[in-house]
């Protein structure tokens, strides 16, 4: 006969069950699967974003010239690494419906393609920057100081030369995912991110190499994440029977399933990040000290991001293999049913972190005047975060597992063009709020989002797309 603690252990594990059975299982996927799609991505998500934060905290150890720098060529590097992770996600998409759908062969096929495709362009991409990254930083943040030129060139052109070793890594990780290989894409991220880390650490803080030894960790780690990738892909997985050879061949009838998801998004990141960078160039006017707040602000709200990040990578996964299956009453059930996950993860998390916030800042090293900003920025976030993010931003990802690709490229550039740039040099420069006022307009923009989307998946367009 149980003793009552273990009664009420039974109890509550009875009421989980029911709950997930609830809000998580359908005809095409149980909520055990669910979670063992969500628990490696949450995982690698937190681990790419502490490490992050902490190598960030290393550079700036290296002066506020550095952090500067970093913080200047990172919001370029985004703009263009987002385009191979655009074409990857068409991949996944496309995995995940023929996984779905029960085609193995042309599940096979795809993933080739989307290797092939992230190849090509990240090659390209590479070969163009290498070419012309003076003329690119002049132009983005010529009026910036001197000595933070200097070191935005080195980190650059280090980023420049990593860019098909990261594109093949990303290729790799999302054809992955759409056959729910989750656990690998974890595994790989480890390696990777680790050895970015350790790396870090030796020349930064022990040989004290600065920008010079953040650029030779990044090539080195990315490198050996793409080496990791492809052997484990040919090696190991027994999911995906790919050949290295048969990524050679191009099959332009997958390739353009995979280009109709992947080029809408891939112009949806590069303008959306086109939008961020431009606010950078807003940042800039205000000086070195707000562009490394800006920095240090963007580190440390990936840490309240981290649950909701995870969601919007995994629902691509769920809804594409539910739409595989052609079964919209799943999709509909598992988006609301992430919805509401991911900001119950923003309250537990804002709660948990909050109150860490002076521990964190001080991992950075910031000048004391502004350490008040950059906590008003974190405040704003966490807050806001809660009622906005999740319709922003897991909506849209799962609108284009479902195919809709261009409507959510469109409504994504629309809103960030007339409301995040428009409104942010309006509150940021005209009205003289700096700093705040960029941040300010960034989540106005994303209740404008959260309608947009909240209104397509009311209706019936989104998942008419037919892909497979």
């Amino acid at each position: 006969m149980p003793n009552p603690n273990q009664l009420q252990q039974i109890r509550f594990k009875q009421k989980a069950v029911a709950y997930l059975n609830k809000y998580f299982t359908g005809e095409s996927i149980d909520y055990k699967q669910i979670i063992a799609i969500i628990i490696p991505i949450f995982v690698d998500q937190a681990f790419i974003i502490v490490m992050s934060l902490l190598n960030t905290a290393m550079v700036s150890s290296s002066g506020v010239a550095a952090v500067s720098a970093v913080s200047m060529v990172d919001s370029l590097n985004i703009f263009i690494m987002n385009v191979f992770v655009a074409i990857a996600t068409g991949g996944t998409v496309i995995v995940a419906q023929y996984k779905g759908g029960g085609n193995p062969d042309r599940m096979n096929a795809a993933a080739s393609q989307a290797i092939s495709a992230v190849t090509i362009v990240s090659v390209l991409t590479c070969l163009l920057m290498i070419s012309f990254h003076g003329p690119a930083l002049n132009f983005l943040f010529g009026i910036a100081e001197a000595d933070v030129l200097h070191y935005a060139k080195i980190y650059l052109i280090a980023n420049c030369i990593s860019y098909p070793f990261y594109g093949i890594y990303q290729a790799v990780t999302g054809v992955l995912r759409g056959v729910s290989d989750t656990k690998a894409s974890l595994a790989l991220s480890l390696i990777m991110n680790l050895t970015h880390f350790v790396l870090n650490l030796i020349l930064i803080i022990f040989f004290d190499m600065g920008v010079i030894g953040l650029a030779i960790s990044l090539i080195a780690a990315r490198v050996l994440g793409m080496a990791s990738a492809l052997l484990y892909l040919v090696k190991y997985n027994h999911t995906l029977r790919f050949r290295i050879r048969n990524a050679l061949t191009l099959q332009f009838s997958i390739l353009k399933k995979i280009l109709f998801i992947g080029i809408p998004f891939a112009a949806e990141q590069m303008f959306f990040s086109g939008g961020k960078l431009l606010t950078q160039t807003f940042i800039v006017q205000f000086g070195t000290l707000a562009i490394t707040a800006n920095a240090i602000g963007n580190s440390i709200s990936l840490l309240f991001q981290v649950g909701g990040a995870a969601l919007s990578i995994s629902i691509v996964t769920v809804v594409g293999q539910c739409i595989g299956r052609k079964n919209v009453e799943d999709a509909r059930k598992f988006i609301r049913s992430f919805l509401w996950l991911s900001s119950i993860f923003f309250v537990a998390v804002g709660a948990l972190l909050l109150p860490l916030f002076p521990f964190l800042v001080r991992l950075f090293s910031p000048p004391e005047e502004i350490i008040p900003t950059i906590f008003i920025l974190i405040l704003l976030l966490a807050v806001s975060e809660i009622f906005l993010w999740s319709a922003s931003f897991i909506l849209p990802s799962a609108l284009r597992a479902a195919g809709d690709s261009k409507y959510t490229s469109i409504a994504s550039l629309l809103s960030m063009w007339l409301f995040r740039i428009v409104l942010g040099y309006i509150l940021g420069v005209t009205l003289n709020f700096g700093l705040i006022g960029v941040w300010s307009a960034m989540v106005a923009e994303w209740g404008v989002r959260s309608f947009i989307f909240y209104r397509r998946f009311k209706g019936d367009k989104w998942y008419k797309h037919k892909l497979i």
